[in-house]
């Protein structure tokens, strides 16, 4: 205070809490401004902003995982297999399931499993050195489906570290693009880690590995049903998964070894094998596709469930002629396409040809079958369809005659019917019961106990193919039947591309009593207790 007057500090003091006051009063009104009339919408405010963070987050997360999975889990890693070299690597995808690329003889897609990642298996090359040792010890293949099942869980961890890496890295990287922080980018990652847990951990609890057993082929693989076996030692002989696997090496190995030609299909003696078709509708290319599933897998005997002609007239009946050079015994029941002329026609090809009505029964390929023509003949829109009670009807009469047979001690194998309503009265009768005339393949497990197979159709819809969008496909089905007991093991559904299309599929399936490990029954009545799929309601014409 020296040096100044008394009056001159008292004002400089004075200006500088002036000042202070001020500067602390429009602080205090600009926070008033900022903040909202109500301490609730200041906590509403804070809890959207922190939901859309979360949004966000989720968000750059999948996103980044699944760029990730693409951009490097994609790539997969090259694991021995076996005499193979195998690719494996996870893919994105809603379904899940297991794809084995056999190059270039197609591929095998097999649901073993559910959840967002698909396994890719590439079969790349065999490889000559571990092949020859195989072929000259032959000592190595008792403990081929070990090192088998070892090679592909040691592939198959390496894929799911490489890829729950590649996951982290994306969600890392796409989360530090985002948000600028490494802490955020940090936190993307380790959520992405925490989701493929629990994806992987999905997968592991909804593993089938009896999905082996039903896999689909295609490609030229649809030729080859003896890459997974035959029928009975599917059934009854190994173990579901590992020796299966092996199996399915070592016959691809054959394939490679003589370069890539397909061996041939050698059938089990025990096994009665039955080619099922039904409305070929005049497509002329039916008859070429019989003959080389014949061939192809050895058929014991052709069942026809009808609708083989369109209109039933007399000058239709020249189509019937390739049915005495198909290779096998051939039964046929009429259909409501087919006339009585086409069924005289049918009857005069020759004595390998078999026309079942009214409960007539005929043995052949050690099998009794039994068949009723439909009793409706509805060639086209002018003529009005009786109904179903008349199939009823007509199905009882059927049945009636079933019983009259294992009554006199001749029980039959297989009842046939044209329209699924007149075989639905054979239940409880027979084992097996096959029909058509939907278009659309079914397979049910009647009340009974009684297996009924509705077959598509094997013509492709004939004429009928090129009224839709899409050609209907092709169908047919091989079934195997131990030649002992006449009970159905196992049967390959046939798919074939329609009208334009070369696409083919062969789908493998077994009935419910007929799992590795056990024998098919061999008491006469019985039969399958669980249903594979649920019938059709389609009604064409």
């Amino acid at each position: 205070m020296s040096g100044l007057p008394r009056k001159q500090w008292h004002a400089r003091v004075s200006t500088a809490l002036e000042g202070l006051r001020s500067r602390a009063t429009s602080r205090v009104r600009s926070v008033r401004r900022r903040a909202p009339a109500g301490g609730s919408g200041v906590t509403t405010g804070r809890m959207r902003r922190a939901y859309l963070r979360a949004l966000g987050m989720g968000a750059v997360t999948l996103l980044g995982a699944w760029l990730g999975l693409l951009a490097v889990g994609s790539l997969g890693t090259t694991s021995p297999v076996g005499p193979v070299d195998t690719h494996m690597s996870l893919k994105p995808s809603l379904e899940g399931g297991t794809t084995v690329d056999v190059a270039p003889l197609g591929a095998l897609q097999l649901r073993s499993h559910q959840g967002p990642m698909r396994l890719d298996v590439d079969i790349q090359r065999l490889d000559q050195e571990r092949a020859s040792a195989l072929v000259d010890h032959p000592e190595r293949l008792e403990g081929l489906d070990d090192e088998i099942v070892s090679d592909v869980r040691a592939g198959a961890g390496n894929v799911l570290l490489r890829s729950g890496l590649a996951a982290a890295a994306g969600a890392c990287a796409l989360g530090l693009v985002v948000y600028r922080r490494p802490r955020r980018a940090l936190a993307a990652g380790g959520l992405a880690l925490l989701l493929f847990a629990v994806s992987s951990g999905t997968a592991y609890a909804t593993w089938n590995p009896e999905s082996v057993l039903e896999p689909r082929y295609s490609g030229l693989l649809a030729s080859a049903p003896s890459v997974v076996g035959n029928a009975r030692s599917i059934a009854t002989e190994f173990d579901v998964y590992q020796r299966e696997l092996a199996r399915l090496v070592t016959n691809v190995t054959k394939l490679y070894d003589t370069a890539s030609t397909l061996p041939a299909y050698s059938p089990d003696p025990s096994t009665t094998r039955v080619l099922h078709i039904s409305d070929v509708h005049l497509n002329p290319a039916a008859w070429h596709i019989v003959g080389s599933l014949v061939e192809q897998y050895d058929i014991d005997v052709i069942v026809d469930t009808g609708d083989t002609m369109d209109h039933g007239t007399p000058p239709e009946n020249g189509f019937l002629a390739p049915i005495r050079e198909l290779g096998a015994p051939y039964v046929w029941v009429r259909g409501n396409h087919d006339s009585k002329s086409t069924q005289d026609a049918v009857g005069k090809l020759g004595r390998h040809v078999h026309v079942l009505d009214e409960g007539a029964t005929v043995d052949v390929a050690g099998l009794r079958l039994a068949g009723w023509g439909d009793p409706q003949f509805t060639p086209d829109r002018s003529v009005d369809a009786a109904g179903d009670d008349v199939e009823i009807a007509d199905g009882r009469r059927l049945a009636t005659a079933l019983r009259a047979q294992r009554a006199a001690g001749n029980p039959v194998d297989i009842a046939l019917g044209h329209n699924p309503e007149l075989a639905k009265q054979t239940d409880g009768v027979v084992p097996l019961a096959l029909a058509g005339h939907t278009h659309q393949r079914s397979n049910e497990v009647l009340p009974k106990g009684t297996r009924l197979m509705v077959e598509g159709t094997t013509g492709g819809g004939g004429l009928r193919a090129v009224e839709g969008d899409e050609p209907q496909k092709v169908q047919a089905s091989v079934l195997y039947l131990d030649s002992e007991t006449h009970r159905l093991q196992a049967w390959d559904e046939v798919a074939l591309g329609g009208l334009g299309l070369s696409k083919a599929e062969v789908s493998r399936h077994l009935p419910g009593d007929a799992r590795p490990g056990t024998t098919p029954s061999e008491s006469p009545g019985a039969v399958p207790e669980s249903s594979d799929s649920s019938p059709s309601s389609s009604d064409p014409e």
